[in-house]
């Protein structure tokens, strides 16, 4: 076990589970977004993987999913070691997945310092969000402080968390190499009203919660066990069984009875010893089908799109074609404000205002006969 710190000290945890129903019906059930090509030729978990090589080794980097996307993750990336496919028996949100990654990784190094990194984000300036987390990761092990990353906000969006800074904190001794400004967090505040986001977008003292971390090994299972002491308890033995064939039985015995949270409800709105890097990079979580078609081409109506379109008096949709056996054209006709899509065996047609209501949708498909199921 190693002892002292440096860069084979720098660890990242992916998050990839996610069930499929936002982008239905190009995402499943068994292929979630973060496992498609939604923008480009690499999928996000793909692309996700890239942006953090350049800082990362490849044995220190680890993948979190679940059992049902775990074959469909290897596959993705074959250079990744077998061992650092991490399967959750079943969905406890983000606490329980941030636990079960520091056990991995604490028990390759108690000095680690981890970076926990969602998969499905889009982010367009990789060398800038490199630069970032890099800064990140030198506050990091300067002490037991746990580091997040705030992207200021662009409009008064209601879909994201908000994270309220203080002034920026003095540049760290002897950190002259560190060039990004980090500020206090005064307070967490989840998905506020339009209203509410337009205060915060018009203060100037609030960022988007992008919900990426950066801590020690000693710093978040102290933490977990001020604020979290069974999850703590469960980390403890995820850290004995880790690297043994024990490890999948123990999860499968734990997980069931674990408390449904997530990290921030669960420790980031409690501690106190949060530092909030400027994340001044370009910077999309791509929660639904209205956000990726700000990153589709638009012609002089608005039109976003991924599709053979022909169109008359149509305005403002967005058109996504992924059928691959039959592809062809898609024709509209005095349409505004809508999302098509089309697979090879589902159709979807949604107000663009509702779009959130295609995960109650998938709820319904769910309670269909099993040869009607398009999941």
């Amino acid at each position: 076990m190693k002892t002292t710190t440096g860069p084979s000290d720098r660890y990242a945890i992916v998050l990839a589970g996610g069930r499929g129903e936002r982008f239905w019906p190009v995402s499943r059930e068994k292929h979630p977004k973060q496992l498609l090509c939604l923008v480009g030729k690499r999928s996000l978990l793909q692309a996700t993987v890239d942006r953090v090589q350049p800082l990362v080794p490849l044995r220190n980097l680890i993948v979190i999913t679940n059992a049902d996307q775990k074959a469909a993750v290897r596959d993705q990336l074959p250079e990744l070691p077998s061992r650092n496919i991490i399967a959750e028996p079943c969905g406890r949100d983000t606490c329980a997945a941030v636990a079960l990654g520091a056990a991995v990784v604490g028990a390759r190094s108690t000095t680690a310092v981890m970076a926990f990194l969602p998969a499905d984000h889009m982010i367009a300036e990789p060398r800038k969000f490199q630069r970032v987390l890099s800064d990140c990761y030198s506050l990091a092990e300067r002490g037991r402080i746990i580091v997040t990353i705030g992207i200021k906000p662009t409009e008064p969006a209601t879909g994201y968390g908000y994270i309220q800074v203080g002034p920026p904190l003095p540049a760290p001794r002897g950190g002259s190499r560190v060039r990004t400004t980090f500020f206090k967090a005064e307070r967490f505040v989840e998905k506020p009203s339009h209203e509410k986001a337009l205060e915060y977008l018009t203060s100037g003292n609030f960022r988007w919660n992008a919900g990426m971390f950066v801590w020690s090994f000693v710093t978040i299972t102290e933490s977990l066990a001020k604020h979290q002491p069974r999850m703590a308890d469960a980390c403890r033995r995820w850290f004995d069984a880790a690297g043994s064939s024990r490890l999948s039985r123990v999860l499968a015995e734990d997980y069931p009875q674990l408390k449904r949270i997530s990290i921030d409800y669960a420790l980031m709105e409690h501690a106190q010893n949060v530092a909030v890097a400027a994340g001044d990079f370009d910077w999309d979580d791509l929660g639904s089908w209205n956000a990726l078609g700000r990153h589709l081409p638009s012609d002089a109506e608005g039109n976003r799109a991924r599709a053979e379109l022909v169109h008359v008096d149509a305005a403002r949709n967005v058109i996504y074609d992924a059928r691959t056996k039959h592809r062809g054209l898609i024709a509209l006709v005095g349409l505004r404000d809508a999302i098509i899509v089309e697979t090879d065996d589902a159709l979807l047609v949604a107000d663009k205002s509702q779009a959130q209501k295609i995960k109650e949708l998938v709820v319904r498909l769910s309670g269909l006969p099993k040869g009607k199921r398009v999941l």
